[in-house]
């Protein structure tokens, strides 16, 4: 595939994606132009993009917005490794860094801010209050190298207890998991995750949250198959209806 130069993320460029989505893609049964939207995520996103892709569904006809939703890690990876993809969502600026250095992507935006909180089975039958208290509990924590995972050890380092995970999970999602399967006592996610599983865990605020503050990065690759689709997503991403969606999720703004 011929290399594409990375897409700036100015008002022009923005306004010219969206005028040119007519001529994307190809034509279905009705004759009616379509296209696939392909979007790297991270996992923590999951519910937030799902719902920002609907959103951008609507507005756009004929466009499909697929998602590969993962670990920051493993899509910064698979980028730079030639999977084909037009926008990539990192939980963190490591990962998205990694993929700049390649020439894959340029200009990344931030978008939103994440913490992470202790989640708890519903009725925090243990009485956790703070980061010290897992000491003696079981707690599923992320991998190091994957966003969650360092922005927890940055936050037990700060708080000086004493605590190691019994399970290193890929993301936070199969973290949260073990948590709602009844294989740990506690498990350190995002609050975002958190409020997804509202239904089955209670969420633990703790002041050592603050020191490992998530920013997450958007940018349109360099060899999006759909580069004018890739444009407007990513600012439909930085737009104040995607935040709306962003803000219930339980994100903050950058």
């Amino acid at each position: 595939m011929r290399a594409r130069p990375a897409l700036a993320l100015t008002a022009a460029t923005a306004l010219t994606a969206l005028a040119t989505l007519a001529a994307c893609g190809g034509s279905g049964d009705d004759g009616a132009e379509t296209a696939t939207l392909t979007v790297f995520a991270a996992a923590s996103l999951t519910e937030a993009f799902t719902e920002i892709g609907d959103r951008f569904e609507a507005e756009h006809d004929g466009v499909t917005v697929e998602f590969n939703f993962a670990a920051s890690s493993d899509l910064a990876a698979q980028i730079t490794e030639g999977a084909p993809a037009d926008v990539f969502a990192s939980a963190d600026q490591k990962h998205m860094d990694k993929v700049i250095e390649t020439g894959a992507a340029a200009d990344p935006r931030p978008f939103a801010l994440n913490q992470l909180v202790i989640a708890v089975p519903e009725g925090n039958p243990d009485g956790v209050t703070a980061l010290p208290d897992l000491a003696g509990l079981d707690f599923a924590a992320c991998a190091p190298e994957v966003p969650c995972g360092a922005a927890a050890q940055t936050a037990v380092d700060a708080s000086g207890a004493d605590l190691t995970p019994v399970t290193y999970e890929a993301d936070v999602k199969s973290t949260l998991q073990k948590l709602t399967l009844g294989e740990v006592d506690a498990a350190l996610v995002y609050r975002t995750d958190a409020i997804a599983a509202q239904d089955e865990v209670d969420a633990v605020e703790f002041p050592e949250s603050a020191t490992a503050v998530n920013t997450y990065p958007i940018a349109a690759l360099a060899d999006a198959p759909e580069p004018d689709l890739a444009a407007a997503f990513t600012a439909y991403v930085l737009g104040d209806d995607a935040w709306t969606v962003l803000e219930t999720a339980g994100f903050q703004r950058p």
